[in-house]
Formats: structure tokens, C-alpha cells, sequence
């Protein structure tokens, strides 16, 4: 099922032996667009320190309680490597992270995450060889990772169409099973009478997060006419068919050969 993002934000995280804090932001990576880390403010219990937490440790969500269960202790928690939320997040604290908590690198691999669709799909085998993968693929001194981006930063970007501005982004679209961003919500209240259209990130031609601008190869007018969406109703699978079938462009549903990544600038 697809949530907003924002509608996340604030949502308890549960360790087995009680809870840790709240959902404070996301870190997704702009080139599979996929989340990679809950960032959860600690509160009181750690002096307002944020921690991350990766989907992988995520147990069935409890949306109706606004609760989501780790498979973790307060004290891994708690000892879990240092990270600065503030700044870049590199490849090298990534990797300390994941061998912290025992977690297969989400970037080695032909899957979303590492050798599978979704998190928690990998066999003990699996883990072991989606480890050895991103090993090879991200040597020791590799530098940030400047594909690392917080939700909180790509809410309000101007969006850019082929022939001028349409608005800005309102809002993102995940997957809670998957957790992969499906849809940029835009709002374009500044040109079209103030409705919300879904664009999805694989139809996205550049982004340049140093000017807040994401670029697509679409016509103002093509976007503007195209399905509104509401976020007080919960967008299912015909839907979504419209969409896709009104912009002419493949699903993400059905398997394909991955196509050349959007430009990203830093």
C-alpha cells in the first residue's frame, strides 16, 4: 500500500523492549529512489539524539496506532554508530551501521535491496553474498554518499516541466512494502487552480538539489490535464493504470530491463 510521507512523520518506533522515539524524517537515495533510513528522534530517553533505523529491522507496521516495531533493543539502540543527520551520510558509516546491526548493504546487488525486492527477502545466504557484492562495489575510501537526500529537503523543490514551471513538491508516495518512492506529489496550486498530480521519480529528467529544481520532460498543459489526485482517498491499482496509461509511460509493476538513471547534480 502507497502513504504519504508526511502523514509518517511522527510514528512511534518500537524496540522489543520498548519504544525509542518517533519518526522525524526519511533518507532516501535519488538513485533507485528508495528509502534507506527512518531517522528517529530520541527525545529525552538519548538527549535528543537521532538515530537511523533501516526498513530492514521494520516488523508489521501498525498504521492504524501510528506504530512501527523493530526487531532491535533499546541497548543496540542506544550503542549504535554516531551519525551526524546533519551532514552527508558516507559510504563508510553506512557500512559501519550495517555491520552494527548485522544488515546485508542495501548497494550491492541487482535488487532494490542488494540481492532482493524488498526488505527482509534475503536468506541467511543471501546476506551473506549481497555483503560480499557491495564490498566489491564500494572500495573503503569511497567519499559521502551525495545520493543520500532527506524527504524534509525534497518537500517544496520546484518542479520543472519542458516548457516552464508547474509547482512543487507536495508530498512523496511510498510503498510500505517495498518502501521505493512511487509517486512525487505536485502541487500546482501557483498555476492550475491549486489540484495535486502524481509524477513518478523514473519519469524525472534531472534533479539539481543545489537550486531545489526537479526537471521532467513533460509539457505544463500534459501535466495539468492530467489525474487529480486526492490524498484523502487511498489510491489503488486502477488508478494508478490511468495514470500511467494518460502519461503513456510503462509501470512499475510489471518486470522490465532497468533503463539509464536521471541526472543528478549535487
Amino acid at each position: 500500500m502507497l502513504r504519504n510521507i508526511t502523514e509518517l512523520r511522527g510514528y512511534a518506533i518500537r524496540a522489543t523492549d520498548g519504544e525509542v522515539g518517533t519518526v522525524d524524517d526519511f533518507y532516501f537515495d535519488d538513485e533507485d529512489w528508495a528509502i534507506r533510513y527512518l531517522v528517529v528522534d530520541t527525545g529525552g530517553w538519548l538527549s535528543g539524539r537521532k538515530v537511523l533505523v533501516s526498513p530492514l529491522s521494520l516488523g508489521q507496521p501498525d498504521f492504524l496506532g501510528h506504530l512501527l516495531p523493530v526487531s532491535l533493543t533499546k541497548t543496540q539502540v542506544q550503542h549504535s554508530p554516531d551519525i551526524d543527520t546533519s551532514r552527508p551520510v558516507s559510504r563508510q558509516h553506512e557500512a559501519a551501521y550495517s555491520d552494527y546491526y548485522g544488515h546485508p548493504y542495501y548497494w550491492g546487488g541487482e535488487g532494490l535491496w542488494g540481492m532482493g525486492g524488498y526488505p527482509g527477502s534475503l536468506t541467511a545466504e543471501g546476506r551473506i553474498e549481497a555483503r560480499m557484492e557491495a564490498r566489491w562495489a564500494a572500495p573503503a575510501d569511497t567519499a559521502d554518499d551525495v545520493h543520500l537526500r532527506s524527504a524534509r529537503v525534497v518537500v517544496g523543490n520546484h518542479v520543472h516541466a519542458s516548457d516552464g514551471d508547474i509547482g512543487h513538491v507536495q508530498d512523496m508516495l511510498v510503498d510500505d512494502h517495498t518502501w521505493a518512492v512511487r509517486y512525487l506529489v505536485v502541487n500546482t496550486s501557483n498555476w492550475w487552480m491549486g489540484h495535486q498530480v502524481l509524477l513518478a521519480p523514473r519519469w524525472v529528467d534531472a534533479v539539481n538539489w543545489a537550486e531545489a529544481k526537479v526537471t521532467v520532460g513533460l509539457k505544463r498543459s500534459t501535466i495539468s490535464h492530467g489525474p487529480r489526485y486526492d490524498a484523502a482517498a487511498q489510491l489503488d491499482r486502477q488508478q494508478e493504470q490511468a495514470l500511467y496509461q494518460y502519461f503513456d509511460r510503462p509501470d512499475y509493476w510489471t518486470p522490465r530491463t532497468p533503463g539509464p538513471a536521471p541526472e543528478v547534480r549535487p
